[in-house]
């Protein structure tokens, strides 16, 4: 059987918004496999509903937050909201400390209900683009970590390695090579880029790839092109890293 499901995905540093609507009336694949990922996710009900299994516990909505690496299978119907958060990620951090090492929180949903109501905007004609949707998954995050993520003007040197990554979707810059753009030592340059950025620079550029090979594969490319233009040494690397970020499997990208 299927996955199935009509939606979007946007990423951005060290975050992710996915939505999908799962038929209620279909012949498709309702629950992933137990997995466990390192992202965070929070989900939100869109008129649908939801539930986690969790060994032998049944979560449901209508928001639902998940710890770290803790093993579970997510069981959609109709549409719903999700927001993968890297915990190494600034973000990430204050949510985990709200969290208080739970595997899991259900939220009040009256928090998020505004949210919920613009993000139907998906499934809406004209279809938002995707500046829209990352700014409502930017606001999304902000309020579950409690902070509004205020923006400020990013440190010179950190803003010319970002400069030189954005100029050249196939740079392989390691951690080395991009100290020596900003003209620090390697030690300092990450001690620095997590302090601007917000994430380990290695997790950046991580992210960087997934997002060219998501934007690969949405506007047609096969997984794997997507792969190679984004830096992945083949479609299984990309693969098994889409899986251990997202706990779904790549190829659920062909069916959005």
């Amino acid at each position: 059987m299927k996955y199935a499901g009509r939606g979007r995905i946007v990423l951005w540093e060290g975050a992710s918004l996915w939505a999908f609507e799962v038929p209620l009336a279909a012949p498709v694949r309702r629950s992933t496999d137990v997995h466990a990922h390192h992202a965070m996710q929070l989900t939100l009900s869109v008129g649908g509903s939801f539930g986690f299994r969790i060994g032998s516990e049944v979560v449901e909505g209508p928001v639902v937050l998940i710890a770290p690496d803790v093993p579970h299978a997510f069981e959609p119907r109709g549409r719903n909201a999700m927001i993968f958060i890297e915990p190494e990620s600034t973000m990430g951090a204050a949510v985990l400390r709200d969290l208080a090492e739970r595997k899991l929180a259900r939220l009040d949903p009256a928090k998020f209900d505004d949210i919920a109501t613009r993000l139907s905007c998906i499934w809406e004609h004209p279809r938002p683009d995707d500046a829209t949707l990352v700014e409502l998954g930017r606001e999304l995050a902000a309020r579950l970590a409690g902070n509004d993520l205020a923006v400020r003007a990013i440190d010179k040197r950190i803003a010319r390695v970002l400069e030189r990554l954005s100029a050249d979707i196939d740079s392989r810059l390691d951690a080395g090579q991009a100290a020596e753009v900003a003209c620090l030592s390697e030690s300092r340059f990450s001690h620095l880029f997590v302090e601007e950025v917000g994430l380990p620079y290695r997790t950046y550029v991580l992210w960087r790839r997934l997002m060219v090979a998501v934007n690969s594969i949405a506007a047609g490319t096969t997984l794997t092109n997507a792969a190679h233009e984004a830096g992945f040494a083949d479609s299984a690397h990309f693969s098994r890293t889409f899986l251990r970020m997202f706990g779904v499997p790549a190829s659920l990208l062909l069916m959005i």
